[in-house]
Order: structure tokens, then sequence, then C-alpha cells
């Protein structure tokens, strides 16, 4: 909401100044965004009148002019040299005298200082000043016409009020009522006391009979239409300077006098009208929901396809404006129009909500509306447009012609004040909250100890007696809160032993070499299809982008975008990983707090390997990062967890160099290469490793339990085993250790045999893997038997696991 501070004044005028002002506003919950000045400084320009103009001996676009400038004229008209096409005898405009110094031309640059000179041999005492040149407005076609009565050598700064302040307020949603300079001043007599005048509209004299008929069929879309026909008026007429420039210092251009008057009232009172050309209108108005299918053009323009959702204003033959958002071209007034049909309705917030949203636009008039506009003032507001448009156009009133179908319920709400003081922080007393209720112009009723307020229709943020409790501090005044502190005792979350943190799991992979990123928890359908296998995604209502349309079930098709991100950046060598929370659908889980119904979403972590094994370096010579660099680095996220890898398929990996991993037994995540159609289709030179994991199980962690150092010495046998190719390490080593006695410690693998051609005891297809047996018993020396007892049940395990027999 952008306005002048003059403007702000002629309602209510405070004895603040304009810094005390902008506080004020923004500590009563009107957050002053922007104030500036209507112009930068310049001195030196008054107002002066063009007595005579004669061509320019010596150039053809420049005139010779003779101007009047009141006092500053004592010897006679002053001689200006100027260039402008509107530079003619009579009109006033704004002289900038010898000395005078103007607004730079650049920013941060010097005044541009004038000086008496000579143009193409004729001299010039001054310069007269376009709008662009005062720095007033971007306009540079002449120079800035002023009105006729202008006084002349007035100081033009104090003639167009250019010491004035433009507000820029940013307004939160629930403020519908501070959008109108009226309805800030009303909130700053209710902070300061100041007197508020709120001017009375007479009835203007009716002139004729003539009422066009109105048919409100939808009440749940318009609960309340009001209008007037005016007839003769003069469209060719010019809006007054006054009016042009309070609508400048809006923000809003002047567009034709019945234009600006309507844009002129919805900033002054917030009420947005609109103005049809009568004679274009067949027969009446038919104020209903949109028809599926049917089309209008719209005053900028557009044209655009409506539904049963839409509301609208048509007449006996088609659509002729779109309810509470803008009207139709086909309807516009225009310099032919003679009678006009001025509307102010009440629109219900629910029903222009969005809309125009839906067609990619937005306007001030549908701002309003869907935030809530007073119902109770449309009779008022349509007799004060009648007034200015008689004024400005001339024109005679028919009768008023007002509908009341369905307005707002204002329900009551009760505010308790012990509650008010605790919620607050302070104390307060009744008489406080009456007194707050009562600078408001809230109509309340007494109870000891409560307060019952009925909300006036300008109010549609008051529901709830925390609504009124907030208007109680914010009247009192924030600044009066007691810096109190929290009473509160803190109590720290200490996580067990047996459970990491998860800043924990982000230090050790930074550890590890990897760089942290951050994603979007909605990304590409294709993602999903492709690299998690997901054909059913949980689809986002309201994308941020057309293609961030699901929420992502793996962390996987993040990662690979951004190493598509780096590689666009030549980046050779990336290690990215990720902690974000993932979406499942699973219909077990409710509605809650902290769960949305149906949606499973854990926290994952993954990471993404691409490139050389080690930073390119002397020592080392380079290779490209494998499986196993991977698998290594898992295991050191994961020590000294029981950790171990199976071979597993999944949407995203190559088949064959893929694995599933599991901790204590338990599957956690996956780990692989990237499958080879996805790097062919995401253009990636080479594959990348990646890793998925649940980070509850990564969080989780052994802890270490103290052991007595063994008082007798362990045992240990070397054994090559011949087993099948197709038997596993993993298989192999588990089928060793699973001792039901307890005397095997521990079993590693040393050697792996496999002979260039068939010899005697291993045949083709066969492997020898050596391991290494370590026995021990803390609380006996081991003997031979039990020695050799251990190592042959432990050969037969292997031998019923994996079909391994001890070399020969």
């Amino acid at each position: 909401m952008q306005f002048p501070e003059s403007w702000l004044r002629e309602f209510c005028n405070p004895p603040l100044d304009t810094a005390q002002l902008a506080e004020l506003l923004t500590m009563s919950g009107m957050e002053v965004e922007d104030m500036r000045p209507v112009a930068p400084p310049f001195t030196g320009v008054v107002v002066a009148e063009i007595v005579e103009a004669d061509q320019h001996p010596n150039a053809d676009r420049l005139r010779v002019c003779r101007v009047d400038a009141g006092v500053h004229s004592k010897d006679g008209p002053l001689q200006i040299v100027c260039g402008a096409p509107n530079a003619r005898v009579g009109i006033k405009v704004p002289l900038a005298l010898v000395g005078a110094e103007l607004p730079p031309t650049e920013d941060g640059g010097a005044p541009f200082a004038i000086k008496l000179g000579k143009l193409r041999g004729v001299e010039s005492a001054g310069m007269l000043c376009s709008a662009r040149e005062l720095k007033l407005s971007d306009d540079h076609g002449g120079l800035l016409e002023l009105a006729a009565d202008a006084p002349l050598g007035a100081d033009i700064r104090g003639h167009l009020k250019l010491d004035d302040t433009v507000f820029t307020l940013k307004l939160t949603p629930n403020l519908a009522h501070g959008l109108s300079v009226y309805g800030i001043a009303r909130e700053l007599a209710a902070l300061t006391g100041a007197p508020l005048r709120t001017p009375e509209f007479a009835p203007a004299a009716v002139a004729h009979a003539d009422v066009l008929p109105v048919q409100v069929q939808a009440p749940d879309l318009c609960g309340r239409f009001s209008g007037r026909i005016v007839r003769g008026v003069n469209t060719q007429a010019k809006t007054p300077a006054w009016m042009i420039e309070r609508l400048a210092r809006c923000g809003q251009r002047p567009v034709s006098p019945l234009v600006d008057i309507s844009n002129y009232v919805m900033f002054e009172y917030g009420r947005p009208s609109h103005i049809f050309d009568l004679d274009k209108i067949h027969q009446k108005l038919v104020v209903r929901w949109g028809v599926e299918g049917e089309t209008l053009k719209l005053l900028n323009g557009n044209t655009v396809t409506l539904d049963t959702t839409v509301g609208v204003i048509a007449d006996a033959q088609a659509v002729e404006s779109l309810a509470g958002i803008m009207g139709g071209d086909a309807t516009a007034v225009s310099d032919e129009t003679k009678n006009i049909y001025i509307e102010a309705a009440f629109w219900w917030p629910q029903a222009v909500a969005g809309r125009s949203r839906r067609y990619n636009f937005s306007t001030d008039a549908g701002h309003r509306f869907e935030r809530g506009v007073d119902p109770a003032q449309t009779v008022a507001h349509i007799e004060h447009i009648t007034r200015l448009v008689q004024q400005v156009c001339g024109g005679d009133a028919g009768p008023m012609d007002d509908q009341t179908l369905s307005l707002p319920a204002r329900a009551p709400v009760t505010l308790r004040v012990e509650r008010a003081a605790k919620v607050i922080g302070m104390p307060v007393t009744q008489a406080q909250c009456a007194d707050v209720f009562r600078r408001l112009g809230l109509e309340f009723s007494e109870a000891p100890g409560s307060l019952v307020v009925t909300p006036p229709s300008w109010r549609f943020d008051l529901a709830i007696e925390e609504d009124l409790i907030e208007e109680v501090i914010r009247v009192i005044g924030y600044n009066a809160l007691p810096a109190t502190p929290p009473l509160a005792p803190v109590t720290a979350h200490l996580r067990t032993e047996a459970q990491r943190s998860r800043h924990a799991v982000r230090h050790s992979l930074a550890a590890l070499g990897y760089q942290e990123t951050i994603n979007f928890s909605f990304v590409e359908a294709r993602w999903e299809h492709e690299l998690a296998g997901n054909a059913d995604p949980i689809r986002v209502l309201n994308p941020i982008a057309a293609p961030l349309a699901v929420m992502r079930s793996s962390l996987i098709g993040s990662l690979v975008q951004v190493l598509r991100h780096n590689l666009a950046r030549k980046a050779p060598r990336v290690r990215v990983f990720e902690l974000g929370r993932v979406a499942l659908r699973d219909a077990g889980v409710a509605d809650s707090d902290t769960t949305v119904a149906g949606v499973h979403q854990p926290m994952h972590v993954a990471g993404l390997a691409y490139g050389p094994a080690e930073i390119t370096q002397w020592g080392v010579a380079e290779r490209a990062a494998d499986f196993f660099d991977l698998k290594g680095d898992v295991e050191a996220l994961l020590a000294p967890g029981p950790v171990r890898f199976e071979p597993a398929s999944h949407p995203a990996l190559h088949p064959g160099r893929s694995a599933r991993v599991l901790l204590d037994g338990q599957a956690i995540g996956v780990i692989g290469e990237l499958h080879p159609k996805w790097r062919q289709a995401y253009e990636l030179p080479q594959a990348p490793l990646l890793f998925e994991l649940s980070l509850d199980a990564v969080q989780q962690r052994v802890v270490p339990v103290g052991q007595p150092i063994a008082r007798h010495q362990a045992a240990l046998r070397d054994l090559a085993l011949v087993v099948g190719e197709q038997a596993s390490h993993d298989a192999l080593l588990g089928a060793l250790r699973a001792d039901p006695s307890g005397l095997v410690q521990t079993v590693t693998l040393f050697d792996v045999y496999r002979p260039a051609k068939p010899v005697t005891d291993i045949a083709a297809g066969e492997r020898s893997m050596a391991v290494r047996i370590e026995l021990l018993d803390a609380e006996a020396t081991l003997t031979d038997e039990r020695i050799d007892a251990a190592v042959a049940a432990a050969v037969e395990r292997a031998t019923q696991a994996v079909g391994a027999r001890l070399r020969a």
C-alpha cells in the first residue's frame, strides 16, 4: 500500500514528525517498508508563465520565450531559450532561475547548476523544466504544465508539495482494513488519540428515475450490490491536477476522468468500484457464477475462459465483467461515453480469492476483495463517486439501487482479561482493554473479568480471542512490554551413547572428502520414474515450477542433478552427500502435528562419488574411483558396526555392480554404480558411484564394551580351502566364525589362488582361499586336541555352507 503522507494527515494529523509516524505504524503491525520524498532535493525553481514564444533565428527546433516569473522578473520578463514542443504562450511551467541547482542526471552525481548562457547565439537566463528534469516522473515529452491558478514566482516545491513523503506499507493479509488512506488514518487515530476526520456523503440530487435492472442470482458470490445511473457525463473533461497528483503518489497513472475517480476512491476508502458505459449494456445486469466455456475479453486485452468457480457480471447477451477483479472490454467507458452506470458491491472473499492468479495477473480490486471490503459502505461510496463525477464530468444522477442479500455474520468474540495478561506477558486491566476497543471503534459489552466484542463491518480479522489480545498490545504499544527473562527450566535432551547426531554423520562424511549439498524435496517426475522406480509419486498441489511436480522418494535423483550441475562447470572430481527427507506412501501413517496422513517421511543419507579416486598428486597414480572405493567409505561411515554387502538390484544402479547394505543383518540401503542407460540418458561422461542409506540406521552405533586382557595366548591356524567360484567371501568367513564353542575369535582371508590351468587339487571353476583362524580361550590354555577339534569343526561348517574342502 503506497500513499503520500499529506493525504493521510488530512484525515488524522497527530503531533508526530515523519520518522516518528513511520515508527509508530511499523510498531503497530503496519510495517513501513519504504519512505521517500516525492522529489529529490533541488533549489531555485519557481512558477513562471510564458508571455511570448518566438522562433529561434538560428535553430528550427528552438524557441525564444519571454517568461514572467513574478517577483523574480523585476526588470521585465526573462528571456529563455527552450526546445520543448509544448512551449507556447499562456501556460505556466517550472522555471529554473540562474543559480538554481537541479537533481543530478545520474545517481550519485553532482547537482546540475543553471548558469547564464547562450544557445545558438541567443542569451538564455534560466531553463524551463520538464517533469523528468525535476525527477518527478519519466515524462520527457515536453514542459511540465502547471495549473492556471498557480501563483507566479512561487517556489515549485511548496506549490506542488514536493517535500511530501511517500510511504509504502508491507501489510499482512489480515490487515485488509489498512488498504486505504482512510483505513490507515483510522488506525492512526486509535494509536495516538488524535481526532479522525470522517466525511459524510450527502445523497446526490436525483434528476431522473432511470434504474438499470440487476438480478443477483448467486448470494454466495455477491452479498450486496449497489448502483446508479448517471446521464449526460462529459468524458472529454480533464482529471483535476490534485487528483492526478495523489494517484501518481499512490503509484497509479492517470487514464481518464471516470477511471481516475474510481481509482481515487479505491485508494481513499479501500472501495473498488466499476463504471460501465450504460449504452453498451443490453437490457440488464445479472450477477452469477460463470458457465463452463464462456469467454470474456478484459480491460487489459486478455481473453479468458471461464468456468463455474468464477463469478461474473453479465448482461442479457454476454459476460461483461469478472466479478471483483476486472471489468470487461465490451462495456468499458471511452471518450464517446455519455451515460454511465456506477457499481459498488460486496463480493465474498472466498469467491474472489485465487481467481486472478488462475489467469496469471493480479489487480488492486482483487487484492482488496479477497481480503475483505466493508459491505456497509457501498451506498455511501457510490454517493462519493457520484459527487466527484458531477464535479469533473457533470451529469444527472438517478436513484440509488441497493440490494442486500447476504452479509457476513459478525460473531461476538470474548476476551478474558486474565488470559490476555498471560499471553501478552505483562499485567493489563479491564479498563485498559476497554479503552483500546473504544479507540478502535469496536462495540463491546463488559462483565467482571471479560469483554465481549462484536467486530465491525470493516474488520474481517477479528474471529478468536487471540485476535483481540493482539489488538490490545498493539494499541498499548509493544515498547511497553517488560524485558522479562524466560522462567521455564532449560533441560538438555541427551542422546544415548549408542546414537550419534546428524551433525556427527555430516562430520564423518566430510572427513571422508564429501561436501554437503541441499536440494528441494520436490523433484521432476522423470527422476522418480527412472531412478527410484516409483510409478505413482506423491504430487505437489502447488509446485513452485512445472518440472518440480512430485515429492521425492529417493535422494539419488537430486545427487545426479548436482553432478550434472558441477560437470557443466568443468568440475573434474565430485564428492557430494545429502541428508534429506523422502516421501513414501504409507496408509498406516495417521495425521498429526508432525505427520501427514498416508505419507511416511523418513530421513535418508546419500552420497555420490565421481572422477579420480584421489586428488591428482605425485605419490599416487591416477585411477578412476570404483565400487570398492565407495564400499570402503560406507564401511568407514558405519564402523564399527557389523556391515555386510550382498548382491541386489535397484532401478538406478548397474545390475552387476550394485549391492544391498546390511547392518547387523538388517537391510538399510543400497550401493552401486549408476546404470549405463541412465548414464547415457543424463549425458554423463562416466558412471558415478552412489549409496543411499536410512539415516536412523546410520545414527545407531555399537558401543564398545571393555574386556580384560586375555591371560592365555591365542593360537593361529592357516587353512587353504578350495571352493567354487560361486562361493562368496562373506559366506565362507561367516561359516568359519560361527563356532558354538566360542573359541574362534577372528577369521581373516589373506590369499586367493586361481591356477592358470587345472592342477591336481584344484579343478576348473574352483579357487583356493587361504584363511587365518585365531582361537582363544580366556579361561584355559588351549591344547592341541581342542585346537584340532575346533579347526575340523570349522572346516565341516564351511563344507556344509559353501562346499569347501581342505587343499591337499
